[in-house]
């Protein structure tokens, strides 16, 4: 499952109202997922928290309504009170409120009534008075010209079918261009705004935006605004779904969550088909050679997390707005992949390979429709690290979500796909504890983490997430076996996943905008745990020490518990066997005496088998610790912390590492190293 997502919602539905429920399935296993509006407030005040008036009010779709009606009728008073330009207007895209009263309103701007892309930003206010403001970019939006070359759309166009044709797209024309103001970046620049459709290379609806220069026609930034998933399906065993009568017929329209529906395609890729109607009330039979079976699975997983997000959070719905999305399964012919669009406001399930094992995971319906709350709030941009944050994201609430259902069928874990053998071979497609176990994920942040795509780059909050839950170090949960690093070889105590989620999505729907990074996401969770717990808190503690993790800032109590960090991002080349060994220099300065016992050694290599590698610490007087020998491990990439005791030998002077090659056909390079006094 590499999952899917479009970057902003403009659908609407509309609420159905009837009521009726059901069982399915034949798997062994049962489990329920039925709506509980009583839930909420007890869930909610079990995390324990300092500060019960900083957690997220339950709000019904019409009081959400109302406060955005009201927002709306003081957006010109608002852009005055932030000192917004003549030429800037803003539009309210969602408002979340405390139980405290505090609102969160999230605005995106326009300059001379153009959509400024990077340009939203949130206002919190307290009994009618401003509290704060989280810009996503604070550059002024003054003096953009909005005059753009006669021949610019032409040019945007063209840049944009190139874009798509490298990306591998499968189109000759353009579906939509529209002139913007560019500021996810630096300074508000004129651009435009061009999204190629038709289909990626295997089947995958397109939906490439493609930002150019207006002036020069220069390509400014490219997303995907649907990322696809693979893999195949085990099922959730007997179930409670809710459904709908009329007459004689049955239908998966569940009434009590929003008027969800579940749909067939019958292997079509447009529409949605015909909804999943029959005589009986009970759906599927286990068997994925009963079409109904698929639909079954689609409708728990879209119940299980419409529950979630309301008894755990009280959002009712993905946009909170109490409207249902829809799920639409036998999606194309042996397509091996899923995916959630904001446009149709529809999870979409493919069948897998022959057409034999529908991706009807619960979490994969927990991941994507995940998509669809992140883009309702903070609009994380799908590249780079806000990228990775998105992806991120939609894995901390699809575990989520399975822990919660407690489906004896399919036990909570932090394994990301563990029913979807896409592997071939019974591995998850990605592991929270050890994220670089997938061959691709990073365990860590570093600089050039937001290249990575971003199924990779969500690796470190992933970690992180996994880390501020349950900790550091080997454990066993619900069967599975668990062993988490950190990258500064410090322990990290866990505060529990239900703190930990409801940390992430206070930060999620109050603290972060589209273009939050890893350092903002840092300073945004650290921020929601300091309200709901309070400054000095355990649980503030825990959340800094996780982040430090995951190389991103400080433990807690400020500075580097180790001291002094020296680093060298250097990217050198490791020659394949038999060429000669390379080294990566770093020069320690400002050291009063001999090394510690306990230093600690980073080394991050990019290698497609890293038991080819032979690794050395060479100390500035000769002396060589051994870090690794080459071995049989045919793990790709090495982000490891090595602790050496090196107080034989003086601090200061020139450290190298030392890799070499010992087995032919690959080559690698490495990207980090780092020591830590």
């Amino acid at each position: 499952m590499r999952s899917t997502h479009r970057r902003r919602a403009t659908a609407t539905g509309a609420l159905i109202a009837a009521a009726a429920m059901l069982s399915v399935g034949v798997q062994a296993g049962s489990a329920s997922a039925r709506p509980d509006d009583s839930a909420t407030a007890s869930a909610l005040k079990a995390q324990a928290v300092r500060n019960p008036g900083a957690l997220p009010a339950s709000l019904t779709p019409s009081q959400r309504a109302e406060l955005i009606r009201t927002a709306t009728a003081t957006t010109a008073a608002t852009a005055k009170e932030l000192g917004l330009g003549a030429q800037e207007k803003l539009v309210v895209h969602d408002v979340s409120k405390d139980q405290d009263g505090t609102t969160h309103t999230r605005y995106e701007r326009t300059y001379q009534g153009l959509p400024v892309l990077g340009g939203d930003l949130m206002v919190d206010t307290a009994a009618g008075k401003t509290k704060g403001v989280i810009k996503a970019n604070s550059a002024s939006l003054t003096g953009v010209s909005t005059s753009a070359p006669a021949d610019a759309p032409a040019t945007a166009t063209t840049t944009a079918l190139k874009a798509a044709k490298a990306a591998g797209s499968k189109a000759d024309k353009a579906d939509s261009a529209r002139k913007v103001i560019w500021m996810v970046n630096g300074a508000p620049t004129l651009a435009y705004e061009t999204v190629v459709g038709g289909l990626q290379d295997d089947g995958t609806p397109n939906q490439l935006h493609v930002i150019t220069d207006a002036k020069t026609g220069a390509k400014l930034h490219q997303w995907q605004g649907i990322e696809t998933g693979v893999g195949k399906t085990r099922y959730s065993g007997t179930v409670t779904l809710g459904t709908s009568q009329s007459g004689s017929s049955y239908t998966l329209t569940d009434t009590g969550r929003g008027g969800h529906k579940t749909y067939n395609l019958n292997h079509g890729t447009s529409g949605t088909g015909s909804l999943f109607t029959q005589s009986t009330d009970t759906w599927g039979d286990g068997t994925n050679t009963n079409a109904a079976t698929a639909g079954a699975d689609a409708a728990y997983g879209a119940g299980a997390t419409w529950d979630f997000y309301k008894n755990v959070f009280g959002r009712s719905g993905i946009r909170g707005d109490g409207v249902a999305a829809y799920s639409r399964v036998h999606y194309g012919n042996s397509y091996v992949n899923a995916f959630w669009d904001d446009g149709c406001f529809c999870m979409t399930y493919g069948d897998g390979s022959n057409n034999n094992d529908p991706l009807t995971a619960l979490d994969v319906a927990g991941h994507e429709m995940s998509h669809g709350v992140t883009a309702a709030t903070a609009g994380l941009e799908y590249s780079g690290e806000s990228g990775g944050l998105n992806e991120a994201t939609s894995d901390i609430f699809g575990t989520s979500v399975e822990f919660y259902a407690n489906n004896a069928a399919d036990p909570g874990d932090y394994l990301i796909g563990e029913k979807i053998d896409i592997n071939g071979d019974g591995t998850p497609l990605r592991y929270m504890d050890k994220p670089s176990k997938d061959g691709g994920s990073a365990d860590a942040w570093y600089s050039g983490v937001g290249n990575l795509d971003v199924h990779y780059s969500s690796g470190p909050a992933n970690h992180w997430f996994y880390l501020a839950s349950e900790g550091s170090g080997t454990k066993v949960i619900n069967g599975v076996t668990y062993n988490s690093p950190t990258s500064d070889g410090l322990p990290v105590t866990g505060i529990g996943r239900d703190k930990a989620q409801l940390i992430w999505y206070k930060a999620l729907t109050t603290k972060f905008n589209s273009s939050t990074n890893y350092a903002g996401a840092r300073a945004g969770t650290i921020a929601a745990a300091t309200e709901l717990y309070g400054a000095n808190s355990a649980e503030v503690t825990n959340v800094t020490n996780a982040w430090a993790g995951i190389n991103v800032g400080a433990r807690a109590g400020g500075g580097n518990p180790g001291g002094k960090v020296f680093e060298s991002t250097s990217q050198v080349a490791i020659p394949d066997y038999p060429g000669a060994a390379v080294t990566d220099p770093v020069t320690v300065s400002g050291i009063t005496g001999n090394a510690p016992s306990t230093l600690q050694v980073g080394v991050k290599i990019t290698h497609t088998y890293i038991g080819d590698l032979q690794i050395d610490l060479v100390a500035p007087n000769g002396t060589s610790f051994r870090l690794q020998s080459s071995s049989s491990d045919s793990t790709r990439n090495l982000d490891k912390t090595y602790t050496v005791n090196a107080s034989s030998v003086a601090a200061n002077g020139t450290w190298k590492l030392k890799v070499q090659d010992k087995a032919a056909q690959d080559v690698g390079t490495i990207t980090d190293f780092k020591l830590t006094f």
